[in-house]
């Protein structure tokens, strides 16, 4: 019931509010939308700055990072190239060399020193010794120094721990190591350059680096390990955790992930020969333009433009709708059948265009109320008349004849019933003008018919008229079976030797009315059958009517609908079966129908059937 409620209230709603609402929701969606547009137009913009501003600055701290490193670089060809290969390790001058170059590098450098291919610490510099037991052959940066000589090799971040260091102190390093010749005396054998860069020097590096608000990076290897984070211990403590084994696998560039439910803007950036990785990363509550200014303008902007709207909106309304009230006024007169009344005419171009156009259109349904009355008289006449003239002359004056003969021969009894069934017959025929009758009195029609017509043939056929008791007060089509019977006769009995049988049936059925006219005369082929049909019938002799068959399905169809008419059932040597099907409707719902004043035509009184076989219903 609430559902029904507010069908009807948006059903009785006026025009003007009607216009007044649509016009301002659409200025509200427009204004959303303009909103929203605004917004995210201003957020992808601030999302491109930031991108760029840390693409910018991720490039800096590439670049520093890789002079940082070149210089460590170039500090190990240095102590190869200019102190390594070219002394003799036993006159004690490369120690000196190694010296100088370490103090001139300390700040970034923890350790020098070279080792041989055994494992035996042949230089150190500051002075060191390997701790008592270590023994550096197994370790896995010597190994992998030793098996691939044409690399730097560049450990992970670890405590330096091959070293006795005095100072009890846990030094933080990352180990550079190169195979390098080494010449003692005059032999020459292999050995490995050892570098601990101070991570220290490589933390201050990164650690005053920020992207943006809450944004951060952090350094890592082409495996995805850990060497730089500012949250560096939390994660080692398993209170933190960092994306670094994913975002490692990508390449240079920008990439968007989704890590602890949240989403963030990464900026990957390769670090020269060691293959180290620069990750950026920015929230994204960075992009967001959240701030409660930025609000107060989008809401203050869509607000206004929304008054705005409100207001031409409720002064368009206005002037589209007066008008056409007083126009629903006029329209409402004519609507409860005042054609005379004034049509309002005024408003704008198009509502004074539709006034004109309705005051057109009343004068002509007056004009056309009385040509369909004057051509609804002259139908009916024509109608009558075109009835008229199916009736076959020659069928009038062979009866005449046949009721001369019998007078001559003094049959008065059988010409007071031929003369009898004519009156009945054209009395029938008349009906005061009626296109529907009783199916008594067109059973009665096509009764009076045929017994003429057996008089006239001389007992060439029998007749037999069956109908459901149900049937005779339904309503029926006027002149409907003569010709159908009238062709029965013509065409399926003319030129039998005798033995001829006609059979008119009357049935109801699942609400239609059925008629069925059998005859077990010559038949017809299925091309004759649909040429009855058609404009071009198929006619056996020159009497009777095929264009009667074709005229009682058109008017039947044009009477009652398409879906009604003939039905025809033919076979050579085997008879005809004609149905007609039409609405089961009773012949007293047809007079309530029709105007009042028009009489029922009086029925015509049961007749005699045919002397062999007929019957009456």
């Amino acid at each position: 019931m609430p559902q029904q409620k507010q069908k009807d209230l948006i059903r009785d709603i006026s025009i003007r509010h009607s216009i007044f609402i649509c016009f301002t929701v659409s200025a509200l969606v427009a204004s959303v939308l303009v909103g929203v547009s605004l917004y995210e137009r201003l957020s992808s913009q601030l999302t491109r700055t930031i991108q760029q501003e840390s693409q910018v600055l991720m490039g800096q701290v590439s670049q520093s990072l890789d002079f940082y490193l070149r210089t460590i670089m170039k500090l190990s060809d240095s102590l190869y190239y200019g102190v390594i290969k070219n002394a003799d390790l036993s006159d004690g001058t490369a120690n000196e060399k190694m010296t100088l170059l370490y103090d001139n590098n300390k700040e970034s450098v923890a350790n020098i020193a070279l080792l041989s291919r055994e494992g035996e610490l042949l230089e150190a510099v500051p002075a060191a010794r390997l701790k008592s037991g270590m023994d550096v052959t197994k370790e896995t940066w010597f190994i992998n120094t030793l098996e691939r000589t044409d690399n730097l090799h560049f450990s992970m971040p670890h405590v330096q721990y091959i070293f006795d260091n005095s100072e009890n102190q846990y030094r933080w390093v990352i180990t550079m190591s190169r195979s390098v010749e080494i010449t003692q005396g005059t032999a020459t054998y292999q050995g490995v350059l050892l570098v601990d860069i101070s991570y220290d020097s490589l933390k201050q590096l990164l650690d005053n680096v920020a992207l943006g608000s809450g944004g951060y990076l952090y350094l890592a290897s082409s495996s995805g390990e850990l060497i730089y984070h500012p949250k560096m211990q939390l994660i080692d403590a398993g209170l933190e955790t960092e994306n670094n084994l994913s975002a490692a696998r990508h390449r240079d560039g920008n990439y968007r992930e989704r890590v602890r439910g949240e989403t963030r803007d990464i900026t990957v950036k390769s670090v020269g020969y060691t293959g180290w990785k620069i990750i950026g990363v920015t929230p994204e509550q960075t992009f967001d333009l959240n701030t409660l200014k930025t609000r107060l303008f989008l809401v203050f902007v869509c607000s206004f433009f929304l008054y705005l709207l409100a207001l031409i909106n409720s002064f368009i309304s206005s002037r589209i709708t007066t008008p056409i009230q007083k126009l629903e006024k006029s329209v409402n007169a004519l609507e409860a059948g005042e054609l005379d009344t004034e049509v309002y005419i005024g408003g704008s171009y198009e509502i004074q265009h539709l006034g004109r156009s309705i005051r057109d259109m009343a004068e002509r349904i007056q004009e056309l109320m009385r040509d369909i009355v004057a051509e609804h008289e002259s139908k009916r006449k024509s109608e009558f008349d075109t009835l008229q003239s199916q009736i076959n002359p020659h069928f009038l004056y062979n009866t005449l004849d046949i009721i001369v003969w019998m007078v001559e021969n003094e049959q008065k009894q059988e010409a007071v019933k031929v003369v009898t069934a004519l009156a009945r017959f054209f009395r029938i025929s008349l009906s005061r003008g009626r296109s529907i009758i009783p199916v008594r009195d067109e059973l009665e029609h096509v009764r009076n018919y045929l017994m003429i017509q057996q008089m006239r043939f001389k007992n060439k056929f029998t007749y037999r008229i069956e109908a459901e008791p149900g049937t005779l007060g339904m309503a029926s089509l006027k002149l409907m079976l003569q010709p159908l019977v009238e062709n029965a006769i013509y065409h399926g009995m003319e030129f039998m030797d005798g033995d001829g049988e006609i059979l008119v049936e009357v049935k109801q059925d699942r609400g239609r009315l059925e008629f069925a006219i059998c005859d077990n005369g010559l038949g017809m082929t299925e091309e004759q059958v649909d040429s009855l049909l058609k404009d071009t019938p198929h006619v056996h002799s020159g009497r009777g009517s095929g264009i009667g068959v074709k005229n009682v399905n058109e008017r039947i169809r044009l009477y009652f609908g398409e879906e009604y008419g003939l039905v025809i059932r033919s076979e050579p040597d085997e008879g005809t079966r004609i149905r007609i099907l039409l609405p089961a409707v009773s012949w007293e719902e047809v007079l309530e129908r029709e105007k009042p004043g028009i009489s029922q035509a009086t029925p015509g009184e049961p007749a005699e059937s045919g002397s062999a076989g007929g019957g009456k219903p």
